[in-house]
């Protein structure tokens, strides 16, 4: 690879863990479209689905021992609240790591350094790679650090986590249709923006706009919720 050992020395200190063999850490800021462009050198992919196994658990293991009041249901909301693409690239640029990334010409053009999804990934694959150089302890140190303070900011609004589910709740209780999804997007591949519309029983009742499917069908129902009066059902 490049010689950036200097530059990576200044993004192992944000990360706050020093690493034995600092190939792991270069390796983790190879994107594919870099490796395409480089010959037989390994991506950040399975270093990422290694720190996404990681970063699963330990937020499990961080919520159960927090959060001992809080049910099932909730603690599963509440580690989706910080293990999402969303989450995970707002964590990574906290710590700069896009400056970092290295990119094939055609995805650092198109802003790949700035992208959610290729951040996130980054931040597996960061913690893949302390994984593998320190072990459990140095992971699970890495996450409580960098993820598990955004934990005490999601559980005092985790009835907002999963709008779908609230409004599919008041639907049922008011006897009402189960609400139906539509969606439409624009824009190029790499920056899609999706707008999606509720409908409850024919109604039109929420519409949402957002980087993803999900997301905007998410904020639909959030505007659903909000303006749904039961008194207003047939």
């Amino acid at each position: 690879m490049v010689d950036d050992a200097p530059q990576l020395d200044v993004l192992a200190e944000r990360i706050g863990y020093r690493f034995d063999d600092p190939s792991l850490l270069r390796q983790a800021m190879a994107h594919r479209s870099w490796c395409a462009e480089h010959g037989a050198v390994a991506s950040n992919e399975r270093l990422e689905f290694l720190g996404d196994a990681v970063l699963g658990w330990v937020i499990a293991d961080i919520a159960y021992r927090r959060f001992e009041s809080i049910p099932e249901g909730q603690l599963t909301d509440l580690r989706k609240s910080v293990v999402n693409a969303g989450a995970l690239a707002a964590v990574a640029e906290s710590l700069d790591v896009g400056p970092h990334l290295l990119l094939g010409k055609g995805e650092s053009a198109a802003g790949g350094a700035r992208k959610p999804s290729i951040l996130s990934d980054a931040f597996e694959a960061i913690l893949g790679a302390v994984y593998l150089d320190g072990g459990t302890e140095a992971a699970y140190s890495l996450v409580e650090r960098h993820v598990a303070p955004r934990l005490a900011v999601s559980i005092d609004r985790l009835h907002e986590l999963d709008n779908k589910t609230q409004l599919q709740e008041l639907c049922a209780r008011a006897g009402a249709g189960a609400p139906a999804y539509s969606s439409t997007s624009v824009g190029p591949d790499h920056a899609k923006v999706y707008t999606a519309v509720v409908t409850i029983d024919g109604r039109r009742c929420g519409e949402g706009t957002g980087g993803s499917k999900k997301a905007a069908e998410q904020l639909a129902a959030a505007a659903a919720c909000s303006t749904f009066e039961l008194r207003d059902r047939p």
